[in-house]
């Protein structure tokens, strides 16, 4: 083959690759929860896209969505081991699926951090089952083939990740009310209003802090609504001081970017529900702060 014809290959290759690019992070970073690493899947999946006999795939599409989400079960088996010794509560990176194409480009199921959380807690192979079918609508007997299964069995992976993810969250609010939940509670949390914060959360309201050991956070999460408004009310005259508040969007929820010196040093958010705030998530880890600085 001469050097022309390669080059026509290869340009070939990447012009297949860039237009199922946006899937194939769509996927990865809903199987990993970290926009980082997805990138990194991505990356290899193009290096072997490169080595592959294109020759003899029907269907670029599923081929290579097929090997995203095979190379994201075997990456989240390990991520998994590591967040076992992750310092602190760990949260999902935050992304700005407003301004990130690759993210928003498809429907936004299973992007927000609370059904995230939820999805850690399910197995790899279940957390893809349901990913691809709610988020991507596959059809099951795709499912069947993409995760070496049968179809019977996906539909039952799809059906015990609904069922867990139902049983463990309550219907969240998203949109303008989530946003003026988020705005109160800044306002009362820096203002250390313990009225005020104990009307916004509900009663089993849990705060998670992710420093990773980087950032100073608690290492425990803080549950209960009188105990995290005390916690809050606590340390409100130094965590605030020369803090500036800039409000945008990540995982498709509204989010205060908190800075100073015009660094983002933590994304808040709240989750919400009809009973009020029921998680207030501080994302303090330098790393996971990247992609929405």
């Amino acid at each position: 083959m001469s050097e022309t014809e390669l080059d026509r290959e290869l340009a070939d290759a990447l012009r297949i690759f860039t237009e199922v690019r946006p899937r194939l992070m769509g996927i990865a970073y809903r199987m990993l929860g970290s926009h980082a690493e997805a990138e990194d899947l991505v990356q290899e999946v193009w290096l072997r896209w490169q080595g592959t006999d294109r020759s003899k795939v029907e269907n670029p599409k599923a081929y290579l969505s097929t090997a995203v989400t095979r190379l994201a079960i075997n990456v989240s088996q390990s991520a998994r081991a590591r967040r076992e010794t992750y310092v602190g509560p760990w949260l999902p990176e935050p992304v700005d699926t407003s301004a990130d194409p690759l993210l928003g480009a498809e429907r936004g199921e299973a992007l927000s951090f609370a059904v995230l959380l939820v999805l850690e807690r399910l197995s790899p192979t279940e957390r893809a089952a349901y990913i691809l079918r709610e988020a991507f609508d596959y059809p099951y007997d795709e499912l069947a083939a993409m995760l070496q299964s049968t179809e019977p069995a996906v539909r039952q992976l799809v059906s015990r990740a609904r069922k867990r993810i139902k049983a463990e969250r309550r219907t969240e609010i998203s949109g303008s009310q989530q946003q003026t939940l988020l705005k109160a509670f800044v306002d009362a949390a820096r203002s250390g209003d313990l009225d005020a914060l104990e009307q916004l959360l509900a009663k089993d309201a849990i705060s998670y802090a992710d420093g990773g050991g980087a950032a100073r956070a608690s290492k425990f999460p803080v549950v209960g609504w009188e105990r995290v408004a005390k916690y809050l009310r606590a340390f409100h005259t130094r965590f605030w001081v020369g803090v500036d508040i800039e409000f945008g969007t990540a995982n498709g929820r509204a989010v205060a970017l908190l800075k100073k010196d015009g660094e983002t040093f933590t994304v808040l958010t709240v989750t919400v529900s009809d009973e009020g705030i029921d998680e207030v998530l501080w994302i303090m880890n330098p790393a996971k702060l990247t992609a929405v600085a």
